[in-house]
């Protein structure tokens, strides 16, 4: 609106300098103005600009005033529409962070717990190794124990007939017929007393 008047002047001062005659024509001619009805012809040309240039206007300025309107309804709709999706999407990608950074603590929390079970089965499993460890070294013993007394035994048993059949031998050589009728004697007199 404010650019109209503008334009207008400048159509003025156009119209006045083109339709002004020359200051100095060739040499020998003559120059003629040309008149209307006693007025001069630039001053109709710019009345007859003008004139056009205000019909135009008023013409033309009720649609484009309503395209200019309309458009700038658009425009203002579009950007409430942009800020209003911008505010949107600011929304989203917060929410979208806030969710990483709840994933990042979760997935710090899972790995805590994971290193701790971890840790705690290698507990469990060097306890139950242990304990196997144990159990079978109690075992290795109980088995050495066993075997000992088993070895002692057939010992026991082997120095005992190794002695008797020492003492038989003995027996044999030194005792004499009349030793043995005596030892049954008092062997039988033993039996008679029981």
């Amino acid at each position: 609106m404010r650019r109209l008047p503008l334009i207008l002047l400048m159509m003025l001062v156009a119209t006045v300098v083109l339709a002004a005659p020359p200051a100095s024509g060739p040499e020998g001619a003559e120059h003629h103005e040309e008149t209307y009805f006693g007025i001069p012809g630039w001053i109709l040309k710019t009345l007859n600009i003008l004139l056009f240039a205000g019909l135009l206007y008023w013409l033309l300025k009720g649609p484009i005033g309503n395209a200019l309107a309309a458009r700038g309804v658009a425009v203002r709709a579009a950007a409430e529409q942009a800020r209003e999706r911008r505010e949107k999407s600011d929304r989203l990608a917060s929410d979208i962070q806030a969710r990483l950074t709840q994933i990042e603590a979760e997935v710090v929390a899972i790995r805590e717990r994971a290193e701790a079970e971890g840790e705690r089965q290698r507990r469990e499993l060097i306890a139950a190794a242990e304990a196997e460890a144990a159990k079978i070294l109690q075992s290795a013993r109980n088995e050495v124990d066993n075997r000992l007394k088993l070895a002692k035994k057939e010992l026991t048993e082997y120095a005992g007939e190794l002695a008797a059949t020492r003492a038989e031998s003995i027996l044999r050589e030194t005792i004499t017929d009349e030793d043995q009728r005596k030892i049954f004697r008092e062997s039988l007199n033993q039996v008679g007393e029981a």
